[in-house]
């Protein structure tokens, strides 16, 4: 299968730059993962694709202010630097700029100098090993001094960071927000514990190479990036006692449903489990545990829109993708929302 196969035409105004003030108040295309009929909704409607014993799968990640300003020291030249992966004793991987001057060896300040870093060394593909000196509490001064590392096809200033948060995130880590949960509220959230649905929390930390472009032409040449993800034994647990009643597992976002299916055993049971994963979700894969999905409308020729494509089929899903451009919905991070799954009985549909 091509990459090729995965693309559709965006025109470039339909790309969200900012969120709404209502975050329920998105739009929301409900999809028959089976048949590609579809109806058009508000996320608040939410409730009525779902059912009293399904269970909802959350990434509970929080995004890190991981974007910072500085000066080359010495000169004070301007420098950026984007934390990645902590890679432990204080040092970290990140992406800086300008790259030509940032070499090993290479010091930079940040703010009033409160916070310095040291090139350490350059990595296979142009990364780098930065190790920070400070006194205190890194992500305190990360609050003080970072900030919000937004997607490059988001051009405008965010004027609160919190828009780039879930309502329920709780573990910092993300270099980028696990952005279908950011159109829940807590209202929401309690709306639909309160008819019955389960909420399971899971954490992945989702890197930049979740925005990466495929550049093969082949799909199976393409090598995943590999993200940090846990399930705790109660989370398991729900999904199990789910499965086992007989209601379906619904994932908000792709990065739930990759982390939920990296640990799931070929009977469709999970257990606790913590590590990294590359899982490369194409058409083809089987899913064991994951029954439907809630996820924003993604790139084209993205990993991201292959395994939305791998639920749903490349056909229906291009089709629907078609749709919502021209019903002018709002794309990617800031933009509207999918719902991916078998549709109430009886349903409406607009086509």
């Amino acid at each position: 299968m091509k990459t090729h196969d995965f693309y559709y035409d965006l025109p470039q105004e339909l790309i969200a730059q900012t969120p709404l003030d209502r975050r329920d108040g998105s739009r929301l295309m409900a999809l028959d993962k089976t048949s590609g009929r579809f109806r058009h909704m508000h996320f608040y409607d939410l409730p009525a694709l779902l059912r009293p014993g399904d269970c909802l799968v959350l990434n509970d990640s929080r995004v890190l202010p991981a974007r910072l300003l500085g000066r080359r020291e010495p000169g004070g030249g301007a420098a950026e630097v984007l934390l990645l992966v902590d890679r432990g004793d204080k040092v970290w991987e990140c992406l800086v700029r300008p790259g030509k001057k940032l070499r090993p060896g290479a010091r930079i300040s940040f703010g009033d100098g409160a916070l310095t870093a040291e090139v350490l060394e350059t990595l296979e593909g142009g990364n780098r090993l930065v190790r920070f000196h400070y006194d205190g509490i890194f992500l305190e001064i990360l609050e003080g001094l970072g900030k919000m590392p937004l997607p490059p096809y988001i051009k405008a200033e965010l004027s609160d960071p919190e828009r780039y948060q879930t309502v329920y995130s709780r573990e910092v880590g993300s270099a980028a927000a696990p952005t279908a949960g950011l159109h829940f509220t807590k209202e929401l959230l309690r709306q639909v514990q309160d008819m019955g649905v389960r909420l399971a929390y899971v954490t992945l930390h989702v890197g930049l190479g979740t925005f990466r472009p495929v550049k093969e032409e082949e799909i199976t040449d393409h090598e995943m990036h590999a993200e940090y993800c846990t399930i705790s034994e109660e989370s398991a647990r729900i999904v199990n006692e789910t499965k086992a009643a007989g209601g379906r597992v619904i994932c908000v976002g792709t990065t739930s449903c990759r982390t939920i299916e990296s640990w799931a055993k070929e009977d469709g049971t999970l257990a606790a489990s913590a590590g990294w994963t590359d899982i490369y979700i194409y058409p083809g894969y089987r899913f064991k545990v994951l029954d439907g999905l809630i996820t924003n409308f993604h790139l084209p020729e993205s990993t991201l829109i292959m395994l939305v494509s791998a639920l749903a089929g490349r056909e229906h899903v291009l089709a629907a993708y078609q749709e919502a451009v021209r019903e002018r919905y709002r794309f990617f991070s800031f933009g509207d929302a999918m719902f991916i799954g078998d549709l109430p009985e009886g349903m409406e549909l607009d086509g």
